[in-house]
Protein backbone atom coordinates (compact mmCIF):
# COMPACT_ATOMS: atom_id res chain seq x y z
CA UNK A 1 0.00 0.00 0.00
CA UNK A 2 1.18 3.44 -1.12
CA UNK A 3 2.02 5.73 1.78
CA UNK A 4 2.00 9.44 2.39
CA UNK A 5 5.25 10.23 4.28
CA UNK A 6 5.75 13.52 5.94
CA UNK A 7 10.10 13.40 5.47
CA UNK A 8 11.21 16.22 7.67
CA UNK A 9 14.01 17.13 10.10
CA UNK A 10 13.62 19.25 13.16
CA UNK A 11 14.71 20.93 15.76
CA UNK A 12 14.40 19.65 19.55
CA UNK A 13 12.07 22.19 19.75
CA UNK A 14 10.14 21.46 17.35
CA UNK A 15 11.06 23.66 14.65
CA UNK A 16 11.85 23.24 10.94
CA UNK A 17 13.27 26.76 10.16
CA UNK A 18 14.13 29.74 11.57
CA UNK A 19 11.13 32.47 11.22
CA UNK A 20 12.88 33.44 8.04
CA UNK A 21 13.59 30.38 6.66
CA UNK A 22 16.88 30.07 7.50
CA UNK A 23 18.45 26.48 7.44
CA UNK A 24 21.88 27.35 8.41
CA UNK A 25 21.52 25.36 11.74
CA UNK A 26 20.11 22.45 9.67
CA UNK A 27 22.53 22.43 6.64
CA UNK A 28 25.79 22.04 9.60
CA UNK A 29 24.50 18.91 9.82
CA UNK A 30 24.64 17.90 6.34
CA UNK A 31 26.75 14.26 5.82
CA UNK A 32 26.79 13.23 9.22
CA UNK A 33 27.42 9.51 9.21
CA UNK A 34 23.95 7.48 8.24
CA UNK A 35 22.40 10.66 6.63
CA UNK A 36 22.53 10.12 3.09
CA UNK A 37 21.98 6.20 3.57
CA UNK A 38 18.67 7.21 5.08
CA UNK A 39 17.80 9.50 2.66
CA UNK A 40 18.84 7.50 -0.14
CA UNK A 41 16.72 4.95 1.19
CA UNK A 42 13.75 6.99 1.92
CA UNK A 43 13.91 8.24 -1.86
CA UNK A 44 13.96 4.99 -3.28
CA UNK A 45 10.21 4.36 -1.96
CA UNK A 46 8.84 7.65 -3.54
CA UNK A 47 7.21 7.98 -6.60
CA UNK A 48 5.38 11.51 -6.52
CA UNK A 49 6.14 14.88 -4.34
CA UNK A 50 3.75 17.53 -2.83
CA UNK A 51 5.04 20.56 -1.31
CA UNK A 52 4.38 24.10 0.32
CA UNK A 53 5.19 27.61 -1.65
CA UNK A 54 7.68 28.56 1.46
CA UNK A 55 9.65 25.05 0.60
CA UNK A 56 9.59 25.52 -3.42
CA UNK A 57 10.92 29.45 -2.88
CA UNK A 58 13.49 28.04 -0.82
CA UNK A 59 14.85 25.79 -3.62
CA UNK A 60 14.15 28.81 -6.01
CA UNK A 61 16.84 30.77 -3.83
CA UNK A 62 19.20 28.04 -3.86
CA UNK A 63 18.92 28.22 -7.42
CA UNK A 64 19.39 32.09 -7.78
CA UNK A 65 22.13 31.76 -5.39
CA UNK A 66 24.07 29.06 -7.05
CA UNK A 67 23.66 26.65 -4.43
CA UNK A 68 21.11 24.17 -7.06
CA UNK A 69 22.45 23.55 -10.67
CA UNK A 70 19.24 21.52 -11.45
CA UNK A 71 15.84 20.24 -10.15
CA UNK A 72 16.73 17.93 -7.18
CA UNK A 73 14.03 15.39 -7.64
CA UNK A 74 14.31 14.57 -11.61
CA UNK A 75 11.72 12.49 -12.38
CA UNK A 76 9.30 12.91 -9.77
CA UNK A 77 5.77 14.33 -10.92
CA UNK A 78 5.64 17.31 -7.86
CA UNK A 79 2.36 19.52 -6.78
CA UNK A 80 3.33 22.64 -5.29
CA UNK A 81 0.85 24.57 -3.35
CA UNK A 82 0.74 27.73 -4.07
CA UNK A 83 -1.41 30.88 -4.16
CA UNK A 84 0.99 32.74 -6.24
CA UNK A 85 2.51 32.80 -9.35
CA UNK A 86 5.90 31.38 -9.39
CA UNK A 87 8.42 30.25 -12.15
CA UNK A 88 8.94 26.35 -13.25
CA UNK A 89 12.23 24.55 -12.70
CA UNK A 90 13.62 23.52 -16.32
CA UNK A 91 13.11 20.15 -17.21
CA UNK A 92 10.74 19.63 -14.09
CA UNK A 93 7.25 17.70 -14.07
CA UNK A 94 5.40 20.29 -11.53
CA UNK A 95 2.00 21.45 -11.42
CA UNK A 96 1.39 24.56 -9.81
CA UNK A 97 -1.81 24.05 -7.33
CA UNK A 98 -3.79 25.65 -4.86
CA UNK A 99 -7.49 25.29 -3.13
CA UNK A 100 -8.76 21.66 -1.51
CA UNK A 101 -5.73 19.28 -0.93
CA UNK A 102 -7.61 16.15 -1.12
CA UNK A 103 -7.76 16.25 -5.16
CA UNK A 104 -3.99 17.11 -4.76
CA UNK A 105 -3.52 14.28 -2.86
CA UNK A 106 -5.48 11.95 -5.29
CA UNK A 107 -3.86 12.86 -7.85
CA UNK A 108 -0.20 12.74 -6.63
CA UNK A 109 -1.41 8.91 -5.40
CA UNK A 110 -2.12 8.28 -8.92
CA UNK A 111 0.48 9.63 -10.59
CA UNK A 112 3.47 7.70 -8.06
CA UNK A 113 1.94 4.39 -9.25
CA UNK A 114 1.90 2.12 -6.20
CA UNK A 115 4.84 4.37 -4.40
CA UNK A 116 4.96 6.76 -1.75
CA UNK A 117 3.88 10.11 -1.82
CA UNK A 118 6.55 12.69 -0.04
CA UNK A 119 4.98 15.18 1.65
CA UNK A 120 7.63 17.77 1.66
CA UNK A 121 6.41 20.47 3.84
CA UNK A 122 6.09 23.36 5.28
CA UNK A 123 4.66 22.34 8.22
CA UNK A 124 1.54 23.81 7.88
CA UNK A 125 0.91 22.11 4.29
CA UNK A 126 1.29 19.01 6.35
CA UNK A 127 -0.79 19.76 9.33
CA UNK A 128 -3.75 20.34 6.37
CA UNK A 129 -2.64 17.20 5.11
CA UNK A 130 -2.82 15.57 9.18
CA UNK A 131 -5.86 17.26 9.71
CA UNK A 132 -7.96 15.61 6.71
CA UNK A 133 -6.36 11.87 7.47
CA UNK A 134 -4.06 11.97 4.40
CA UNK A 135 -0.55 11.56 6.36
CA UNK A 136 -0.01 7.89 7.10
CA UNK A 137 3.51 8.46 8.36
CA UNK A 138 5.91 10.81 9.51
CA UNK A 139 9.72 10.22 8.87
CA UNK A 140 11.18 12.51 11.30
CA UNK A 141 15.13 13.62 11.87
CA UNK A 142 15.90 15.29 15.31
CA UNK A 143 18.57 17.55 14.96
CA UNK A 144 20.46 18.16 18.77
CA UNK A 145 19.90 21.63 18.34
CA UNK A 146 17.63 24.23 19.94
CA UNK A 147 16.17 27.34 17.85
CA UNK A 148 13.69 29.23 20.12
CA UNK A 149 11.18 29.96 17.38
CA UNK A 150 11.01 29.78 13.95
CA UNK A 151 8.37 27.16 11.90
CA UNK A 152 6.54 24.76 13.64
CA UNK A 153 7.26 21.15 12.80
CA UNK A 154 3.69 20.58 12.36
CA UNK A 155 1.48 23.70 13.51
CA UNK A 156 -1.99 21.13 14.41
CA UNK A 157 -5.21 22.79 15.89
CA UNK A 158 -5.51 20.52 18.50
CA UNK A 159 -3.98 18.09 20.28
CA UNK A 160 -3.08 14.81 18.25
CA UNK A 161 -4.43 11.17 18.84
CA UNK A 162 -0.79 8.73 20.11
CA UNK A 163 0.72 7.70 16.92
CA UNK A 164 2.94 4.62 16.93
CA UNK A 165 6.77 4.37 16.92
CA UNK A 166 7.68 2.15 13.89
CA UNK A 167 11.38 2.58 14.51
CA UNK A 168 14.35 4.57 15.29
CA UNK A 169 17.74 5.48 14.61
CA UNK A 170 20.52 7.09 16.01
CA UNK A 171 22.73 8.72 13.25
CA UNK A 172 25.92 10.59 13.30
CA UNK A 173 26.45 13.98 15.79
CA UNK A 174 23.55 13.29 17.78
CA UNK A 175 20.77 13.39 15.52
CA UNK A 176 17.71 10.87 15.73
CA UNK A 177 15.95 9.35 13.47
CA UNK A 178 12.02 8.53 14.41
CA UNK A 179 9.30 6.76 12.05
CA UNK A 180 5.66 7.56 13.57
CA UNK A 181 2.48 6.05 12.04
CA UNK A 182 -0.38 8.66 12.35
CA UNK A 183 -3.19 6.84 11.04
CA UNK A 184 -3.73 2.86 11.32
Amino acid sequence: MALTQYFVASSLDGFIAEPDGGLDWLMAFNGVEGQEESYASFMAGIGAIVMGAETYRFLLNEQAAGALDEWPYPGLPTWVVTHAQLPAFEDADITFTSGDIAPVHAAALAAAGGANVWMVGGGSLAAQFHQAGLLDELVLTLIPVALGSGRQLLPVSGTTPAWTLLRSKVLGAGAVELTYRLRP
